[in-house]
C-alpha cells in the first residue's frame, strides 16, 4: 500500500464516513488472563464515545511506511490452505459474528504477544464502496464498481492513572479523583487484507508497529506466520555498523557525510516528486556512492558481503531508516556537534601538529550557553 491508499482508508473512520456497524473488544490482564469481553454497537454509543473508538483504530493506519506501516506478504500456499489466513478470511467474510473465529483469534493473540501490563484488544470490520477515480484523479462517489471488505486490529496498552485532585464544575469546587484505568494508543495492529491499488488483496496485510525498536515477531509469526523486516532501529543500526567495519580505514568523514548526503537527497527528491509508492534503496545505490567517494573495490565488496549476510542481497530498504534527516551528528568522546540537513560543508576535518581535529566554519551567530560571542 503507498500513502494515499492508506490515506483514503484512514479517512473512513470519521462518524459520516465509517459503515463500522459493532466494535468487537476483549480486555486482558497482566497475567495474559481474559478480564471482559464485549460487543459494542457504535449507533448506541454517545457521538464522544464512537469518535474515541474511531479515533484508536485510526492510529493503527498512522506513521512512516516503512518504519511503523509494513507490509505482511503471504504465500500463495498460505492463502490456499494455510491456517493463519483462513482465520482472518473467516474473520473478514463473517464480519466478525463468527465467534468461533474471534475467540480462536484472540486465544492466538494472547498466546503471542508480550506486552508489560493490561492491554485491550480492539476488532473492527468495514465494508467500504470504492468510488471510480477518474484518469484526472478525481473520484466520482456514484461510480463504484467494488467494495472493499476489511478487519482492522488493534492492541492498546490500558494504563491506570494516579490520584489527583480535580475540578467538579457542578460543585465548582475541587475533589480527589480516584486512580482510574485509561486506554492509550495503539502498540501494533494490522489491517487485513491489504488495499493495493485501491482493490483487495488477499495476499497481503498492513502492520502496524508503533515501536521503531520492536517489530513484535512473535505476534506477526502467530497471526500471518509470515516473515518481518528487521525493526527501523535496528536497520539503521545495522547498516552503521557494516558500513564502518567494512569500510575499515576508508571509513573517512567525507565517505559518511557524502553517504548522509545522497540518501538525505534522494528523500527530498521523492518528496518533492510526490511520487505515490515508497522510496526504497538497494546495496547497488550505497555501493555506487561509495565508489564515487575513492572507497578501495575491496572494501565496497566487504560492504556487499556484510549487506547480504544481514539483510539479504535482494533487499530494499528504506533510505528514512538509515540516516537522520533532520540532522546529521558528529561525537566525540566528550562532544556532540549536530549539524543542520544539507550543511556538511560547515565541518572539515584536519591533521595539525600532528594531532586530530574537526574544524566548524563559525561565520556569525555563535552563542556559548546562551551569550553570543565574538571569535578573534
Amino acid at each position: 500500500m503507498n500513502e494515499k491508499e492508506i490515506a483514503e482508508i484512514r479517512r473512513r473512520f470519521r462518524p459520516d464516513k465509517t459503515s463500522i456497524t459493532h466494535v468487537r473488544g476483549c480486555y486482558v490482564n497482566e497475567l495474559g488472563e481474559i478480564v471482559a469481553q464485549f460487543n459494542q454497537s457504535l449507533a448506541l454509543m454517545s457521538q464522544e464515545e464512537s469518535e474515541k473508538f474511531l479515533g484508536i483504530l485510526k492510529r493503527t493506519l498512522s506513521g512512516t511506511l516503512g518504519k511503523n506501516l509494513m507490509d505482511i506478504e503471504f504465500a500463495t500456499r498460505q492463502v490456499a490452505e494455510g491456517e493463519e489466513h483462513k482465520l482472518l478470511m473467516a474473520l473478514r467474510d463473517s464480519g466478525l459474528k463468527d465467534e468461533e473465529a474471534v475467540q480462536a483469534f484472540f486465544q492466538k493473540v494472547i498466546g503471542a504477544l508480550t506486552i508489560e501490563g493490561n492491554y485491550l484488544i480492539l476488532l473492527a470490520h468495514d465494508a467500504y464502496d470504492v468510488p471510480y477515480r477518474a484518469k484526472d484523479g478525481e473520484t466520482v462517489e456514484d461510480g463504484s464498481d467494488q467494495v472493499y471488505s476489511y478487519v482492522l486490529c488493534s492492541v492498546c496498552p490500558v494504563k491506570q492513572t494516579k490520584p489527583a485532585l480535580s475540578y467538579y464544575v457542578r460543585e465548582n469546587e475541587f475533589h480527589n479523583r480516584a486512580a482510574d484505568w485509561l486506554v492509550s494508543a495503539p502498540e501494533l495492529g494490522f489491517l487485513f487484507p491489504a488495499f493495493d491499488d485501491r482493490s483487495t488483496n488477499l495476499y497481503n496485510a498492513l502492520y502496524y508497529n508503533k515501536d521503531v525498536k520492536e517489530n513484535h515477531k512473535d505476534f506477526v509469526d502467530a497471526v500471518f506466520h509470515s516473515e518481518i523486516p528487521m525493526p527501523a532501529a535496528a536497520q539503521k543500526e545495522t547498516f552503521q555498523s557494516i558500513l564502518g567495519e567494512a569500510l575499515a580505514e576508508d571509513c573517512r568523514f567525507d565517505v559518511v557525510q557524502a553517504v548522509q548526503e545522497q540518501l538525505c537527497d534522494l528523500i527530498e527528491e521523492h518528496k518533492a516528486s510526490h511520487e505515490e509508492e515508497p522510496l526504497v534503496v538497494s546495496k547497488g545505490t550505497v555501493k555506487s556512492v561509495l565508489r564515487s567517494c575513492g572507497v578501495a573495490d575491496s572494501h565496497v565488496e566487504a560492504f556487499d558481503a556484510k549487506y547480504d549476510s544481514e539483510f539479504g542481497g535482494d533487499t530494499q530498504l528504506s533510505p528514512r531508516n538509515l540516516v537522520d534527516t533532520r540532522q546529521m551528528e558528529v561525537r566525540t568522546p566528550d562532544v556532540i556537534i549536530k549539524v543542520a540537513p544539507g550543511r556538511g560543508d560547515l565541518l572539515e576535518t584536519r591533521i595539525i601538529d600532528g594531532k586530530k581535529y574537526i574544524l566548524i566554519r563559525a561565520d556569525e551567530g555563535v552563542e556559548v550557553n546562551g551569550v553570543g560571542v565574538h571569535i578573534d
